[in-house]
């Protein structure tokens, strides 16, 4: 199998939980959802690349944490994926939209809905971009079971939009943590 990927690359986490971790990113290209918030340029396929290759081009970062992001990667990622990613001693987290069921042996699952059409219902963090939907959080915390619960200001070219706002809603539902597109505020990929 040929998996399509937009990019490979290594870098901190930049959001959520494990801001500031370094990590190997390999986004898949493509998505099932057209947000009109993304910030990500996912499209474009620069790479078919099998299991082997995809462990060829990893193998030198020295990172064990593997980060399957997109666009949307339950869209490709397979359970032959995962097995041999932890083959290679690597720690499988995924950000996903949730919409799509996701293979057995993934570490850590970052869902980030973007609408209540979810399939994945457990993750270890929700991580959802706020668009002053107060009826899409409330959603998230009656139908998804989670550790952590975060809120991030939608991001545009330069800056966060409404990141007071995030932090006004947070500071009245204290469940949910304040999550900044860390990356983004350094100037880092």
């Amino acid at each position: 199998m040929k998996y399509r990927i937009n990019e490979i690359f290594y870098s901190i986490q930049g959001e959520g939980y494990h801001t500031g971790t370094p990590a190997v990113f390999i986004r898949f290209a493509g998505c099932n959802q057209q947000c009109p918030f993304c910030d990500t340029a996912h499209e474009k396929v620069n790479l078919e690349l099998s299991e082997a290759d995809i462990l060829a081009h990893i193998a030198h970062y020295p990172s064990p944490v593997v980060i399957l992001t997109g666009g949307e990667p339950a869209l490709q990622i397979t359970s032959e994926l995962i097995l041999t990613l932890h083959r290679q001693g690597r720690k499988i987290h995924i950000e996903t939209n949730g919409t799509l069921p996701l293979p057995e042996g993934i570490d850590w699952i970052t869902l980030s809905p973007k609408n209540k059409n979810i399939h994945v219902k457990k993750a270890q963090e929700v991580k959802l971009v706020y668009d002053h939907n107060i009826e899409m959080t409330e959603f998230c915390l009656r139908t998804i079971s989670a550790d952590h619960y975060y809120l991030q200001p939608k991001w545009t070219n330069d800056s966060a939009t409404n990141t007071h706002e995030v932090i006004e809603y947070i500071k009245r539902n204290p469940i949910w943590r304040l999550s900044l597109q860390t990356h983004k505020l350094i100037g880092f990929p």
